[in-house]
């Protein structure tokens, strides 16, 4: 089971957007506790008890510790709203958990062992199709993550959902076939084709270039005098 996280909460009793923005103004975030065939439990939390978990990798399968007016509620947090402009939480729920109530929950994939793949030595790139996995599981066994080793994989070799570690107590959300996990790719063609420029402009700078025509001369302009003596001529 996954380590649990106490989170310390006030109980509030205001509903609704007037009691949400009293409690902003206090400067708590707003939250909800339901799930569990229970009445929804009001709570405010600090933010920096918030941002501190929201910034931690794998925090949609993390089991917290809510305590709140002496009594505590294992949840995890199931969905947090931002303000557009600043970021900050502004509300967030948790589902409340209950022992022999199987849940959905997205457990998060760690990858190991990068250096000794051989594709990616051969400057291959990983491609990760899932970061987490959805599954469902038992709240007393939810996995903090799932480990994929990356040891010995070539160009075009996957991670699929069998090569997984960790998945003994878990049964995944997509049953009908053994899903791509991640996948090691050969270098993209773009790059190659790039070098292929570079050597053709290379080439072509090595060329000289041909020398310039010489300019054709002038035509000579016709005498004067000449048009003078013909004018005379025909008086």
């Amino acid at each position: 089971m996954a380590n649990v996280v106490t989170i310390d909460a006030e109980a509030r009793e205001r509903a609704g957007k007037g009691g949400a923005r009293a409690t902003r103004r206090a400067g708590r975030v707003p939250g909800v506790i339901y799930g569990a065939k229970q009445p929804a439990s009001l709570i405010a939390l600090y933010p920096r008890a918030i941002l501190r978990e929201l910034h931690r990798p794998g925090w949609q399968s993390r089991v917290y510790e809510l305590k709140a007016n002496g009594s505590a509620v294992r949840a995890l947090i199931r969905d947090v709203q931002y303000h557009p402009v600043s970021g900050a939480p502004e509300h967030i729920d948790f589902q409340r958990l209950a022992t022999g109530e199987r849940i959905r929950v997205s457990v998060p994939v760690h990858f190991e062992n990068e250096g000794l793949s051989t594709g990616l030595k051969r400057g291959g790139v990983l491609n990760v199709i899932r970061h987490t996995v959805e599954v469902y599981c038992d709240p007393d066994h939810i996995p903090e993550q799932f480990t994929a080793d990356l040891i010995g994989l070539d160009f075009n070799d996957n991670v699929r959902w069998h090569d997984l570690k960790g998945t003994e107590q878990v049964r995944p959300v997509i049953t009908d076939r053994d899903f791509v996990v991640a996948t090691v790719a050969p270098p993209t063609k773009v790059g190659e084709a790039t070098a292929e420029v570079a050597t053709a402009t290379t080439a072509a700078a090595a060329v000289p270039a041909p020398a310039a025509a010489a300019p054709a001369p002038a035509k000579a302009a016709p005498a004067r005098g000449g048009d003078r003596d013909r004018g005379r001529g025909k008086k």
